[in-house]
Parts: structure tokens; C-alpha cells; sequence
């Protein structure tokens, strides 16, 4: 049989204020033309369908709408779970209506499989899903100290035991795979994943992912890359499209994997070509430089981060006649020569540790200003004295 595996959609998610919805349409469409072209059985969609919790209503439509044509002649069956930004409980609300048309939604983490027939291949496939394993959606504390050491170490053993749970049933006659959303230590981050741990408290070894499986699909990761294990492939396939300007000039692909009972799988990387990439310019010469590549057409479909070295402030009409000379310019950051040698010489560390978390907000929340009572609630949990009496 052949088995997508594909994951972080992040419907409705926007670059700084910017509707990305008509390329996450794009993709849609390209996915539903790749299961066809390539006659794929069954898509697993590891986690992160949407970006929110409370997701826009057009991220909604968009969603049922390409699940339904995907699955429109039943020659391809959806198996999803629910990653760190999805609602399990509105996410699998529709479960009943949705496992008519051969999608299964799984919100919480459990210890039963999924079990699908596949009718072309005459083979029966068996995937032991587990969703975003939180600790509150585990419904369980898996232990009552606050070393970060002692709570990763606990994780671990749960996760793996829901995996030997989950694969206990598994054996040579049908085609087996796991599938979460999770971070494995090891695996490369980039700025668009906002975090799911306190520091490295909620991850899990390589050795807890499970070992009588053809194949481990994992979400959570936006860049594309395989887990180093003993045996068995466990891949991330990172997003569709790129989210963040840390991910400026990776590939993005979903992951076609033929299975046979008993037998090892084997992959194969369809990339993709929907969205629009984000780039990255450092205009060193000044102005002139970027008006250059303005009129060479550089990067003319593409979502750019602007560095402009500059002697002088821009002016309101230059910022103004860079923006309706591409509409994809997202920051436009002038770099002076006495600021940037001040830069240079003053080390974060040196900064008040207010600024550094305002810093870490703007990054996490794409350009966010905190309001005072976030930086005080954060500098009393600091230092309880912070806030006073």
C-alpha cells in the first residue's frame, strides 16, 4: 500500500498581519492532485491542522472543503491527530460525519489503534496515533517535582509506554506505522515552532518511539528530516509552506511511503511548489541597491525581510515607495553604520532581562509589543520581590 505522510499546516495563520490563506489553498489543491497522480491509500496528517485554537472560519471551510474532495471517490482514506495548536475536543467534533467519507480524527491521546482495509492493495493497515501527549491532555501529572530533568525523564517512560500500549497488537500481517506530534531530542527547530516545553522538559528520546513499526510520522518540526534510530524510519515532514523567516530557503515536501506486511518500507520526498517563499535581503550598497533589485524583478513572488544599510532615517515617502514597489516586503529594517558598531559591541547578555523578554515575545508572537502587565506578571515570576508587596 501507499501511505502520505504530511503534517503543521497551520491553517490560518498569518505573516505579520498578512493572509497566507490562498497558498495554504495552494497547497491544498497540490495535495489532493499528489494523492491522485501518485494513487496513494492512505494520508497521515501528524498534528498542527490549524494554527489556533479558535481558528478563523475560513480556515475551517478550507479544511472540509479538501477533505472531502481528497476522499471524494473513497480511493484514499485521512487518519489525523491533533498537534499542540489544535483544539482536540472542536477538532474531533466532527468525527462521526467525517468517518463517513473515511477520515479519522483522534483529539486525545489513547491506547487504541486505528485499523483501516485498504481495498486496492487487499492489505490492512494498522496505525498507532497519538496526538499532542501534554500533560494535561494526558490527564495525568507525571510527577510532582519541578526538576526539568526528573519531568523529561518521566515523559519519556509515559510516552513510551503509550507506544508499547498502542503497537502491542502489531505483528507481520499487516502494515504497521505510528504517528504524534511530539519533539524528539535531536531534531532541528526554526523560529515558527512556538515552544511546547519548559526548556527541554517535553521531549522524548529517539528509544521511545516504538520499534514494531515499518514507519513513525511525526509533526511538530517545520523542517523536513529523519530521526537517527536503531531501526525502523521515524521522519518529520515538516510544514507545507514556510512560516517564518528562519525557514527562508528550505524545500518543503510530504513523504510517499510503500509498505508491505513484514516487509521494510521505503520513502520517497515529493516536493512541493505552492506558497510563496520568504527570502531574506541585505541591501549593503543602501537604496540604490534595493531599487536595483526591485527592477530586475528579484525575488518577485516571494515574501521579503529587508536589511538596508543606510547613513540616514528612511523617510515616510521612501518607506512608502518600497511597499508599493512590492507588496511582499514584511520588515523593513535600516541598519546605521554608528548603530551597528554599537550593536556589535553590546552583548545580549548585557541587556535588562524586561528588554530580552520583550525581545522573546515580538519573535514568538511575529512582531507582538507585550503590555505592561505581561512584563510585570513575568518579572514578578522572576523574582516574587520584582512586583513589590
Amino acid at each position: 500500500m501507499r501511505l502520505l505522510h504530511t503534517a503543521d499546516w497551520h491553517l490560518g495563520r498569518t505573516l505579520e498581519g498578512r493572509s497566507r490563506l490562498e497558498e495554504q489553498e495552494q497547497f491544498l489543491r497540490e495535495l489532493c492532485e499528489i494523492v491522485r497522480e501518485e494513487q496513494v491509500d492512505v494520508v497521515l496528517m501528524a498534528g498542527d491542522v490549524f494554527d489556533t485554537v479558535n481558528p478563523p472560519a475560513a480556515a475551517e471551510q478550507l479544511f472540509y472543503e479538501y477533505m472531502a474532495k481528497m476522499t471524494k471517490d473513497r480511493g484514499c482514506q485521512i487518519v489525523i491527530i491533533a498537534g499542540n495548536h489544535d483544539n482536540p475536543d472542536r477538532l474531533s467534533a466532527s468525527g462521526p460525519l467525517a468517518s463517513l467519507h473515511g477520515i479519522t480524527i483522534i483529539g486525545y491521546p489513547t491506547i487504541q489503534p486505528v485499523e483501516l482495509d485498504v481495498p486496492k492493495s487487499g492489505e490492512r493497515l494498522k496505525v498507532a496515533g497519538l496526538p499532542y501527549p501534554s500533560e494535561s491532555r494526558l490527564k495525568e501529572l507525571l510527577t510532582e517535582s519541578f526538576s526539568e530533568e526528573t519531568l523529561r525523564d518521566a515523559y519519556d517512560i509515559r510516552i513510551e509506554k503509550l507506544f508499547d500500549e498502542l503497537c502491542k497488537g502489531f505483528d507481520s500481517s499487516t502494515v504497521n506505522v505510528a504517528m504524534s506530534h511530539i519533539y524528539v531530542a535531536g531534531g532541528r527547530e526554526t523560529d515558527s515552532e512556538r515552544p511546547i516545553q519548559v526548556g527541554g522538559a517535553y521531549t522524548v528520546t529517539a528509544d521511545a518511539l516504538p520499534s514494531n513499526v515499518q514507519y513513525t510520522a511525526l509533526g511538530h518540526l517545520h523542517r523536513p528530516q529523519s530521526i537517527k534510530r536503531a531501526e525502523g524510519i521515524a521522519k518529520y515532514s515538516g510544514s507545507p509552506l514556510s512560516y517564518s523567516f528562519s525557514e527562508a530557503g528550505q524545500t518543503k515536501s510530504v513523504t510517499l511511503i510503500d509498505a508491505k506486511p513484514g516487509e521494510a518500507a521505503s520513502t520517497k520526498e515529493v516536493y512541493l511548489s505552492s506558497g510563496k517563499p520568504l527570502v531574506r535581503w541585505k541591501a549593503e550598497q543602501g537604496l540604490e541597491q534595493v531599487y536595483r533589485w526591485l527592477e530586475e524583478k528579484k525575488d518577485e513572488h516571494a515574501w521579503i525581510d529587508l536589511e538596508v544599510h543606510l547613513k540616514d532615517t528612511l523617510s515616510m515617502e521612501q518607506i512608502h515607495k518600497l511597499r508599493n514597489a512590492h507588496e511582499g516586503f514584511i520588515h523593513i529594517r535600516p541598519v546605521f553604520e554608528d548603530v551597528e558598531v554599537q550593536q556589535s559591541e553590546r552583548r545580549m547578555s548585557d541587556l535588562p532581562i524586561d528588554e530580552l523578554f520583550t525581545r522573546f515575545y515580538e519573535r514568538q508572537t511575529n512582531g507582538g509589543t507585550p503590555d505592561e502587565e505581561t512584563v510585570k506578571l513575568f518579572m514578578e515570576l522572576v523574582d516574587p520581590n520584582e512586583g513589590g508587596a
